[in-house]
């Protein structure tokens, strides 16, 4: 799997997140010594087996939080030294989950199939055969090994699909993330495709807001159609459907994109909403309370630090940062006094997250 870097926002600050660094991490880590990533063995999950699972970064981060405690004790009893993950080698893990497709949902061959037929996709694009002048067969699609390629294709062949719809007088066609992501499972799963190499580039993006603005994307997509509201923990998949569905009511021509300024706009727009948390600091003020946080944290006795850092500094690649720094000896400290290891669902997590940057 060819893996490159992709940029996660934080709040108004850009941590740069390389999946390569997070591949290397993995393995040096001795993550694999339980879990594997699209690889048979192990005793812990594959990571990029897609389950019938909603997982968004901040479940992730509540999940692994949960964990926290069977994960030392396996970590302790295979003698694997307890790894040390800043920030930075957080967000490098996450850029290497996004790389490996752990947050897509899981499609249905047989639903893609019939939407593929219903959608009227298959009246040009015949499997191994085109039906239509320049339509490609399925077979030649570079586009279903890589996500970012599927939607620049997707986008730029839109103005001409358009055109053909129109002389045929059928509506437009739009799609749901779900619907794509089934058609896609279906077209991945035939014979004729199964050659068809499973790489995913998606590289660090310096210059994606930038091309975001030169486009024109920008001077339509702000305030309440800002992107990163509007895409919230969308996969890159759901960011293809909703891109397609949104050709026909754009006041101007879409401007053509070429794979690597698609890649480059795709990292700026897909970090940018995914990592932004949108949690209730009110509710998270609660669960700081009701799950024990406040017992060593509002204590100065206790040596636990503060954790008013101001606003933006906390998100949840931070929190799992902070989990496997400080974890362990939060948990012999909760122990020594009784309390219950703190667990979360992804809700929680959110607002507790919000409530901390609130601070």
């Amino acid at each position: 799997m060819t893996l490159l870097a992709f940029s996660a926002a934080f709040a108004a600050d850009i941590m740069p997140g390389d999946a390569r660094r997070g591949a290397n991490l993995f393995e040096n880590e001795q993550c694999v010594q339980c879990h594997r990533v699209g690889r048979p063995g192990g005793t812990a999950p594959d990571l990029a087996r897609r389950l019938g699972r909603d997982y968004t970064p901040t479940a992730m981060a509540a999940l692994m939080w949960n964990h926290a405690p069977d994960m030392w004790a396996a970590i302790k009893q295979r003698g694997i030294e307890k790894p040390q993950l800043n920030e930075q080698s957080a967000a490098d893990l996450f850029a290497y989950f996004i790389s490996a497709r752990y947050f897509e949902r899981p499609g249905d061959a047989a639903r893609g199939k019939q939407a593929f037929q219903a959608k009227h996709c298959a009246d040009c694009h015949g499997i191994t055969a085109s039906n239509a002048e320049g339509a490609p067969p399925v077979a030649k699609w570079e586009s279903l090994a890589e996500p970012t390629v599927l939607v620049q294709q997707m986008w730029n062949h839109g103005p001409r699909m358009r055109e053909a719809f129109a002389k045929r007088r059928l509506q437009w066609p739009t799609l749901t993330a779900q619907e794509l992501t089934d058609i896609l499972v279906y077209l991945q799963n035939l014979p004729e495709t199964k050659v068809l190499a499973s790489n995913f580039l998606f590289p660090q993006s310096e210059t994606g807001q930038a091309l975001f603005q030169k486009k024109g994307c920008s001077g339509c997509h702000t305030g309440k159609l800002a992107l990163e509201t509007r895409l919230r923990n969308e996969t890159l998949t759901g960011i293809a459907a909703a891109m397609w569905s949104h050709q026909p009511s754009m006041q101007a021509a879409p401007p053509t994109l070429t794979q690597e300024e698609m890649r480059e706009i795709l990292a700026y727009i897909w970090a940018k909403q995914y990592f932004r948390t949108q949690g209730d600091a009110k509710r998270g003020a609660t669960v700081f309370i009701q799950k024990q946080c406040a017992t060593c944290h509002k204590d100065a006795s206790s040596g636990a630090p503060n954790l008013a850092k101001g606003k933006g500094a906390y998100s949840d690649v931070a929190m799992v940062s902070a989990l496997w720094q400080h974890g362990p000896k939060m948990l012999e400290t909760m122990q020594q006094k009784g309390l219950a290891w703190p667990r979360f669902t992804t809700k929680e997590m959110s607002d507790l997250i919000a409530y901390l940057n609130s601070l």
